[in-house]
Protein backbone atom coordinates (compact mmCIF):
# COMPACT_ATOMS: atom_id res chain seq x y z
CA UNK A 1 0.00 0.00 0.00
CA UNK A 2 2.90 2.32 0.29
CA UNK A 3 3.63 2.68 -3.23
CA UNK A 4 -0.20 4.48 -3.03
CA UNK A 5 1.46 7.53 -1.93
CA UNK A 6 4.64 7.89 -3.53
CA UNK A 7 5.36 11.43 -5.58
CA UNK A 8 6.04 11.83 -9.14
CA UNK A 9 9.28 12.89 -8.67
CA UNK A 10 10.15 9.67 -7.58
CA UNK A 11 10.84 9.98 -3.77
CA UNK A 12 11.50 6.35 -1.90
CA UNK A 13 8.71 5.26 0.32
CA UNK A 14 9.89 6.55 3.26
CA UNK A 15 9.13 10.15 2.03
CA UNK A 16 5.79 8.90 0.66
CA UNK A 17 4.65 7.87 4.09
CA UNK A 18 6.14 11.22 5.20
CA UNK A 19 4.14 13.57 2.98
CA UNK A 20 0.95 10.76 3.91
CA UNK A 21 1.80 12.76 7.32
CA UNK A 22 1.49 16.69 5.86
CA UNK A 23 -1.40 18.10 4.75
CA UNK A 24 -2.31 18.30 1.19
CA UNK A 25 -1.54 21.00 -0.93
CA UNK A 26 -5.32 21.42 -2.46
CA UNK A 27 -8.33 19.93 -3.42
CA UNK A 28 -7.19 19.89 -7.12
CA UNK A 29 -3.56 18.45 -6.82
CA UNK A 30 -5.63 15.34 -4.18
CA UNK A 31 -8.26 14.81 -7.26
CA UNK A 32 -5.34 14.44 -9.56
CA UNK A 33 -3.36 12.68 -7.20
CA UNK A 34 -6.46 10.06 -6.72
CA UNK A 35 -6.91 9.89 -10.73
CA UNK A 36 -3.39 9.03 -11.54
CA UNK A 37 -4.09 5.59 -9.58
CA UNK A 38 -7.42 5.02 -9.90
CA UNK A 39 -8.10 6.68 -13.47
CA UNK A 40 -11.73 7.92 -14.13
CA UNK A 41 -13.02 4.80 -12.48
CA UNK A 42 -16.36 5.82 -10.50
CA UNK A 43 -16.78 2.77 -8.73
CA UNK A 44 -13.64 4.20 -6.72
CA UNK A 45 -15.27 5.60 -3.39
CA UNK A 46 -12.60 7.15 -0.80
CA UNK A 47 -13.93 6.62 2.78
CA UNK A 48 -16.21 9.41 4.33
CA UNK A 49 -13.92 10.69 6.23
CA UNK A 50 -11.51 12.07 3.83
CA UNK A 51 -14.07 13.16 1.39
CA UNK A 52 -14.48 16.79 1.72
CA UNK A 53 -15.38 19.80 -0.28
CA UNK A 54 -13.13 21.43 -3.18
CA UNK A 55 -10.11 23.27 -2.46
CA UNK A 56 -10.72 22.43 1.48
CA UNK A 57 -7.40 21.36 2.92
CA UNK A 58 -7.62 18.31 4.55
CA UNK A 59 -5.41 15.80 6.41
CA UNK A 60 -5.72 11.89 6.11
CA UNK A 61 -4.05 10.79 9.43
CA UNK A 62 -6.68 13.76 11.39
CA UNK A 63 -9.42 11.83 10.59
CA UNK A 64 -8.48 8.35 10.05
CA UNK A 65 -10.72 5.90 13.10
CA UNK A 66 -9.02 2.46 13.65
CA UNK A 67 -11.43 -0.13 14.04
CA UNK A 68 -9.31 -1.63 16.29
CA UNK A 69 -7.05 0.21 18.76
CA UNK A 70 -3.09 -0.39 19.41
CA UNK A 71 -1.95 -0.79 22.40
CA UNK A 72 -2.37 1.68 25.06
CA UNK A 73 0.50 3.63 25.95
CA UNK A 74 2.09 3.77 29.67
CA UNK A 75 -0.23 6.22 30.98
CA UNK A 76 -3.59 4.30 29.27
CA UNK A 77 -2.18 1.48 31.23
CA UNK A 78 -1.50 3.19 34.13
CA UNK A 79 -5.19 4.19 34.15
CA UNK A 80 -6.47 1.13 32.82
CA UNK A 81 -4.79 -0.68 35.68
CA UNK A 82 -5.52 1.99 38.83
CA UNK A 83 -9.46 1.15 38.07
CA UNK A 84 -8.90 -2.52 38.08
CA UNK A 85 -7.32 -2.57 41.61
CA UNK A 86 -9.62 -0.23 42.87
CA UNK A 87 -12.05 -3.23 42.90
CA UNK A 88 -10.15 -6.01 43.83
CA UNK A 89 -11.71 -6.50 47.12
CA UNK A 90 -8.61 -9.22 48.30
CA UNK A 91 -5.75 -6.26 47.27
CA UNK A 92 -4.14 -5.46 51.03
CA UNK A 93 -1.55 -3.30 49.94
CA UNK A 94 -3.33 -0.78 49.85
CA UNK A 95 -3.71 -0.06 45.63
CA UNK A 96 -7.33 -0.16 45.78
CA UNK A 97 -7.36 3.36 47.28
CA UNK A 98 -3.99 5.49 47.75
CA UNK A 99 -6.18 7.06 51.05
CA UNK A 100 -3.30 4.99 54.18
CA UNK A 101 -5.94 5.93 56.69
CA UNK A 102 -8.33 3.48 54.22
CA UNK A 103 -5.23 0.63 53.93
CA UNK A 104 -5.01 0.55 57.65
CA UNK A 105 -8.31 0.82 58.24
CA UNK A 106 -8.34 -2.69 55.80
CA UNK A 107 -5.52 -4.12 57.64
CA UNK A 108 -6.69 -3.67 60.98
CA UNK A 109 -10.23 -5.02 60.11
CA UNK A 110 -7.82 -8.01 58.58
CA UNK A 111 -5.55 -8.63 61.68
CA UNK A 112 -9.45 -8.69 63.77
CA UNK A 113 -10.73 -11.27 61.41
CA UNK A 114 -7.89 -13.41 62.18
CA UNK A 115 -8.05 -12.46 65.86
CA UNK A 116 -11.67 -13.38 66.38
CA UNK A 117 -10.71 -16.66 64.32
CA UNK A 118 -8.01 -17.46 66.76
CA UNK A 119 -9.97 -16.80 70.03
CA UNK A 120 -12.98 -19.01 68.62
CA UNK A 121 -10.48 -21.99 68.41
CA UNK A 122 -9.15 -21.12 71.92
CA UNK A 123 -11.96 -21.64 73.53
CA UNK A 124 -13.02 -24.58 71.43
CA UNK A 125 -10.09 -25.82 72.37
CA UNK A 126 -10.11 -25.14 76.37
CA UNK A 127 -13.85 -26.42 75.90
CA UNK A 128 -12.70 -29.81 74.47
CA UNK A 129 -9.90 -30.12 77.58
CA UNK A 130 -12.25 -29.00 80.27
CA UNK A 131 -14.77 -32.01 78.92
CA UNK A 132 -11.56 -34.29 78.97
CA UNK A 133 -10.42 -33.62 82.54
CA UNK A 134 -14.37 -34.53 83.48
CA UNK A 135 -13.99 -37.79 81.77
CA UNK A 136 -11.23 -38.22 83.44
CA UNK A 137 -12.63 -37.66 86.92
CA UNK A 138 -15.79 -39.68 86.25
CA UNK A 139 -13.27 -42.73 85.13
CA UNK A 140 -11.57 -42.83 88.39
CA UNK A 141 -14.82 -42.34 90.30
CA UNK A 142 -16.34 -45.09 88.61
CA UNK A 143 -12.91 -47.06 89.24
CA UNK A 144 -13.09 -46.70 93.09
CA UNK A 145 -17.06 -47.50 92.62
CA UNK A 146 -16.89 -50.81 92.07
CA UNK A 147 -15.22 -51.15 95.70
CA UNK A 148 -18.33 -50.96 97.41
CA UNK A 149 -21.84 -52.49 97.00
CA UNK A 150 -24.56 -49.88 97.61
CA UNK A 151 -28.06 -49.57 97.28
CA UNK A 152 -30.52 -46.80 96.86
CA UNK A 153 -33.31 -48.79 98.99
CA UNK A 154 -32.10 -46.18 101.62
CA UNK A 155 -32.23 -49.04 104.36
CA UNK A 156 -28.94 -51.02 102.98
CA UNK A 157 -25.65 -49.56 103.70
CA UNK A 158 -22.79 -49.84 101.83
CA UNK A 159 -20.84 -53.20 101.42
CA UNK A 160 -17.10 -51.40 101.58
CA UNK A 161 -14.00 -53.82 99.93
CA UNK A 162 -11.85 -51.63 102.36
CA UNK A 163 -8.47 -53.91 101.52
CA UNK A 164 -9.16 -53.30 97.88
CA UNK A 165 -9.57 -49.36 99.00
CA UNK A 166 -6.29 -49.36 100.56
CA UNK A 167 -4.04 -51.19 98.12
CA UNK A 168 -4.71 -47.83 95.61
CA UNK A 169 -4.52 -45.74 98.44
CA UNK A 170 -4.09 -46.25 102.45
CA UNK A 171 -5.49 -42.51 103.15
CA UNK A 172 -8.92 -43.88 102.72
CA UNK A 173 -11.07 -43.43 105.96
CA UNK A 174 -14.93 -43.79 105.10
CA UNK A 175 -17.79 -44.30 102.29
CA UNK A 176 -20.41 -41.63 102.00
CA UNK A 177 -23.65 -41.97 100.35
CA UNK A 178 -27.15 -40.34 99.53
CA UNK A 179 -29.17 -42.98 98.36
CA UNK A 180 -30.68 -41.75 94.94
CA UNK A 181 -28.22 -39.47 94.39
CA UNK A 182 -24.71 -39.55 92.89
CA UNK A 183 -22.98 -38.96 96.07
CA UNK A 184 -21.26 -42.36 96.43
CA UNK A 185 -17.59 -42.01 97.23
CA UNK A 186 -14.65 -42.90 99.39
CA UNK A 187 -13.70 -40.38 101.66
CA UNK A 188 -9.62 -39.93 102.18
CA UNK A 189 -8.13 -38.12 104.62
CA UNK A 190 -4.67 -35.89 103.76
CA UNK A 191 -1.72 -34.32 105.47
CA UNK A 192 -3.59 -30.88 104.92
CA UNK A 193 -7.36 -29.74 102.70
CA UNK A 194 -5.07 -29.17 99.69
CA UNK A 195 -3.87 -32.77 99.38
CA UNK A 196 -6.91 -34.05 97.43
CA UNK A 197 -8.46 -30.90 96.74
CA UNK A 198 -6.95 -31.38 92.92
CA UNK A 199 -5.22 -35.10 93.02
CA UNK A 200 -6.88 -38.37 92.96
CA UNK A 201 -6.66 -40.96 94.87
CA UNK A 202 -3.95 -42.58 92.34
CA UNK A 203 -1.68 -39.43 93.36
CA UNK A 204 -2.44 -37.88 89.99
CA UNK A 205 -4.06 -34.38 88.84
CA UNK A 206 -7.52 -34.54 88.97
CA UNK A 207 -10.36 -31.93 88.06
CA UNK A 208 -12.17 -32.74 90.69
CA UNK A 209 -9.72 -34.70 93.58
CA UNK A 210 -11.53 -36.64 95.97
CA UNK A 211 -14.14 -36.55 98.95
CA UNK A 212 -12.23 -35.58 101.77
CA UNK A 213 -11.84 -35.30 105.57
CA UNK A 214 -11.13 -31.97 107.25
CA UNK A 215 -7.40 -32.54 108.08
CA UNK A 216 -8.13 -30.77 111.66
CA UNK A 217 -10.63 -33.83 111.99
CA UNK A 218 -10.00 -36.72 113.93
CA UNK A 219 -10.00 -39.81 111.26
CA UNK A 220 -12.21 -41.28 110.37
CA UNK A 221 -14.86 -39.19 111.35
CA UNK A 222 -17.78 -38.89 113.44
CA UNK A 223 -15.42 -39.10 116.62
CA UNK A 224 -15.56 -34.95 116.90
CA UNK A 225 -18.51 -33.06 117.87
CA UNK A 226 -18.16 -31.51 113.96
CA UNK A 227 -16.74 -33.82 111.26
CA UNK A 228 -16.47 -32.16 107.82
CA UNK A 229 -16.06 -34.09 104.47
CA UNK A 230 -15.83 -31.58 100.95
CA UNK A 231 -16.43 -32.38 97.72
CA UNK A 232 -16.49 -30.28 94.29
CA UNK A 233 -19.52 -29.08 93.10
CA UNK A 234 -19.02 -30.59 89.52
CA UNK A 235 -20.81 -28.59 86.74
CA UNK A 236 -21.65 -31.51 85.22
CA UNK A 237 -24.06 -32.63 88.13
CA UNK A 238 -21.46 -35.03 89.43
CA UNK A 239 -18.94 -35.37 93.02
CA UNK A 240 -21.10 -32.76 95.29
CA UNK A 241 -23.51 -31.04 93.29
CA UNK A 242 -26.45 -32.57 95.45
CA UNK A 243 -25.68 -31.00 98.35
CA UNK A 244 -26.10 -27.43 96.60
CA UNK A 245 -29.29 -28.92 95.05
CA UNK A 246 -30.68 -29.05 98.52
CA UNK A 247 -31.20 -25.68 98.71
CA UNK A 248 -34.55 -26.36 97.24
CA UNK A 249 -36.70 -27.04 99.91
CA UNK A 250 -38.77 -29.80 98.17
CA UNK A 251 -35.48 -31.68 97.23
CA UNK A 252 -33.92 -31.51 100.58
CA UNK A 253 -37.61 -33.25 101.90
CA UNK A 254 -36.95 -36.44 99.59
CA UNK A 255 -33.63 -36.97 100.80
CA UNK A 256 -34.04 -38.97 104.53
CA UNK A 257 -30.96 -41.58 104.74
CA UNK A 258 -27.06 -40.45 104.39
CA UNK A 259 -25.13 -43.06 104.94
CA UNK A 260 -21.54 -42.90 106.59
CA UNK A 261 -19.72 -45.94 106.94
CA UNK A 262 -15.82 -46.60 108.33
CA UNK A 263 -13.78 -49.80 108.21
CA UNK A 264 -15.00 -49.80 112.35
CA UNK A 265 -18.66 -48.35 111.91
CA UNK A 266 -21.87 -47.87 110.31
CA UNK A 267 -23.69 -44.38 110.91
CA UNK A 268 -27.17 -43.65 109.38
CA UNK A 269 -27.81 -39.94 108.98
CA UNK A 270 -30.58 -37.45 108.17
CA UNK A 271 -30.53 -34.02 107.24
CA UNK A 272 -30.87 -31.20 110.01
CA UNK A 273 -30.39 -28.34 107.99
CA UNK A 274 -28.50 -26.37 104.80
CA UNK A 275 -27.34 -22.74 104.80
CA UNK A 276 -24.85 -20.47 102.92
CA UNK A 277 -21.50 -19.01 103.73
CA UNK A 278 -17.84 -17.98 102.43
CA UNK A 279 -14.77 -19.25 102.42
CA UNK A 280 -13.36 -17.24 105.32
CA UNK A 281 -16.11 -17.99 107.39
CA UNK A 282 -14.11 -19.65 110.43
CA UNK A 283 -17.25 -20.62 112.43
CA UNK A 284 -17.97 -23.28 109.73
CA UNK A 285 -15.07 -25.58 111.10
CA UNK A 286 -15.66 -25.53 114.76
CA UNK A 287 -15.03 -29.24 115.54
CA UNK A 288 -15.43 -29.74 119.13
CA UNK A 289 -17.32 -27.47 122.07
CA UNK A 290 -16.82 -27.24 125.48
CA UNK A 291 -20.38 -29.61 126.17
CA UNK A 292 -23.10 -30.79 124.38
CA UNK A 293 -25.10 -27.52 125.01
CA UNK A 294 -22.51 -25.80 123.29
CA UNK A 295 -22.71 -27.64 119.70
CA UNK A 296 -26.50 -27.29 120.34
CA UNK A 297 -26.51 -23.52 120.69
CA UNK A 298 -24.29 -23.30 117.50
CA UNK A 299 -26.37 -25.38 115.25
CA UNK A 300 -29.17 -23.57 116.62
CA UNK A 301 -27.45 -20.58 115.38
CA UNK A 302 -27.27 -22.08 112.18
CA UNK A 303 -30.61 -22.81 112.07
CA UNK A 304 -31.47 -18.79 111.73
CA UNK A 305 -29.42 -18.74 108.51
CA UNK A 306 -30.59 -22.15 107.04
CA UNK A 307 -32.24 -21.84 103.69
CA UNK A 308 -33.54 -25.27 103.79
CA UNK A 309 -34.38 -27.04 106.67
CA UNK A 310 -36.74 -30.00 108.37
CA UNK A 311 -39.66 -28.97 110.36
CA UNK A 312 -38.70 -30.69 113.49
CA UNK A 313 -35.28 -29.00 113.42
CA UNK A 314 -35.51 -27.73 117.07
CA UNK A 315 -36.41 -31.33 118.42
CA UNK A 316 -33.79 -32.70 116.52
CA UNK A 317 -30.73 -30.28 117.76
CA UNK A 318 -32.39 -31.20 121.46
CA UNK A 319 -30.87 -34.39 121.22
CA UNK A 320 -27.70 -34.22 119.05
CA UNK A 321 -24.37 -34.91 120.14
CA UNK A 322 -22.56 -34.58 117.42
CA UNK A 323 -23.27 -33.92 113.58
CA UNK A 324 -21.32 -35.07 110.21
CA UNK A 325 -21.17 -31.97 107.88
CA UNK A 326 -21.39 -32.34 103.88
CA UNK A 327 -19.41 -28.95 102.61
CA UNK A 328 -19.14 -28.04 98.72
CA UNK A 329 -18.49 -24.66 96.86
CA UNK A 330 -21.66 -22.49 95.44
CA UNK A 331 -21.26 -19.57 93.00
CA UNK A 332 -23.48 -17.32 94.86
CA UNK A 333 -19.86 -15.54 96.22
CA UNK A 334 -17.97 -16.05 93.11
CA UNK A 335 -15.15 -18.71 93.53
CA UNK A 336 -15.56 -18.26 97.46
CA UNK A 337 -19.01 -19.58 98.07
CA UNK A 338 -19.68 -22.81 100.17
CA UNK A 339 -22.93 -25.06 100.74
CA UNK A 340 -23.15 -26.61 103.78
CA UNK A 341 -25.53 -29.54 104.59
CA UNK A 342 -25.37 -30.70 108.41
CA UNK A 343 -26.57 -33.93 109.06
CA UNK A 344 -27.56 -35.88 112.38
CA UNK A 345 -27.85 -39.37 113.16
CA UNK A 346 -31.11 -40.79 113.03
CA UNK A 347 -33.23 -41.74 116.09
CA UNK A 348 -32.80 -45.17 117.56
CA UNK A 349 -36.14 -46.69 116.69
Amino acid sequence: MASHFKTTDGNNEGDAVTRRRTPAQGSTQGAAHVRAHHGDDESYHAPKANRHAAGTPHSVSAHYIPVVSAEPGDGEKKKRDARFVETDPYDLSGRRDGDPKKRIGRIVSAVLFILGIALILTAAGMWIYNQWQYHEQDVINEELATYADVSDDGVTAPQVDWAGLKSVNDDVVAWVQIPGTVVNFPVYQGETNDTYLRTNAEGNYSIGGQVFLDSENTAPGMVDAQSIIYGHHMLNGTMFKPISDMTNQEFFDGIDTIWYVTEDATYELEPLLVYKTDGSDVNARRFNFDSADGLRAYLTDLLGKAVTSRSDAEDVIARTSNVLTLCTCNYDYSDNGRTLLICVPKATK
